[in-house]
């Protein structure tokens, strides 16, 4: 009989213990369910080291510009246009020198005689020297001063077939300038200014509009393949107020304030 009992109550001390622990594993459990906590050893995704930018990494920036009358500043009343204010932005905005080495724009320039020019060994010298490359062109491609562009009784009706059908030709020619630059300065910082859409008010039904997206689509694709070249968007500076930004004398270019707003977004850009 001793025995008998001395065996039950081994039997129910241990049921007791294993119900304790149990019960307290159950409640350790049902803790790191409901209230998890990090163990020491858990390694938390550490963010990518970011590149510092432009301005941060150059004791002095040098800019080369080129490209087509809206880099050369045609329209703006003082003079600087997109580069000069650029420069002064950028000049304030870091505390450091900025130079305009050369502006090589030259109004009416299209795309295959700016890739003349960058065979040139005074275009690639330039190109050497530059911490930012400034690039405007296409839009004489596209556009081509008016050229079949419109159409109606007073030739007032903004025609898009006429620009659709220049845009393949003239990224073919985008491409290279897009790699001849790269293989003269693989290092600088490339912006490319992205076309707006001049003749906007002419055309209610808004083709055009489609076609200048086509081309920034276009010159984005290629600009993609390099990590050191952006496309500034430029579009949306212009659609609402379109003719406030305009130059009275041409319809074409910016005004002073027009090209205030590109300098504005390409700074904001580098920074």
């Amino acid at each position: 009989m001793k025995s008998s009992r001395f065996i039950w109550g081994a039997i129910g001390l241990t049921a007791s213990i294993s119900t304790i622990v149990f019960a307290v594993g159950f409640a350790y459990a049902a803790n790191q369910i409901w209230f998890p906590k990090a163990s020491g050893d858990l390694q938390l995704a550490t963010p990518a080291p970011t590149k510092p930018s432009i301005i941060e990494s150059s004791s002095k920036l040098q800019i080369v510009a080129l490209g087509d009358s809206l880099t050369a500043g045609t329209g703006d009343n003082t003079g600087k246009g997109y580069v000069g204010r650029v420069r002064e932005k950028l000049e304030k905005a870091s505390g450091k020198p900025v130079f305009v080495l050369n502006n090589l724009a030259i109004p009416g320039y299209k795309s295959d005689q700016l890739l003349a020019d960058l065979a040139l060994k005074k275009t690639q010298d330039a190109l050497a020297q530059a911490d930012i490359i400034l690039l405007t062109i296409g839009g004489n491609d596209i556009f081509a001063g008016g050229d079949g562009l419109f159409k109606g009784d007073n030739q007032t009706e903004f025609n898009p077939e006429a620009a659709e059908k220049r845009v393949d030709p003239a990224l073919a020619k985008m491409e290279k300038i897009i790699s001849t630059i790269d293989q003269a300065n693989p290092k600088a910082t490339l912006l490319y200014i992205g076309l707006y859409h001049p003749f906007l008010d002419l055309d209610p039904s808004r083709q055009g509009s489609l076609t200048v997206q086509r081309w920034n689509n276009g010159v984005f694709k290629l600009t993609n393949q390099y990590p050191q070249m952006l496309i500034v968007p430029t579009y949306d500076l212009f659609e609402q107020n379109l003719i406030k930004y305009l130059s009275s004398a041409d319809h074409f270019h910016p005004n002073g304030d027009g090209y205030e707003r590109i300098a504005d977004r390409i700074v904001q850009i580098l920074k």
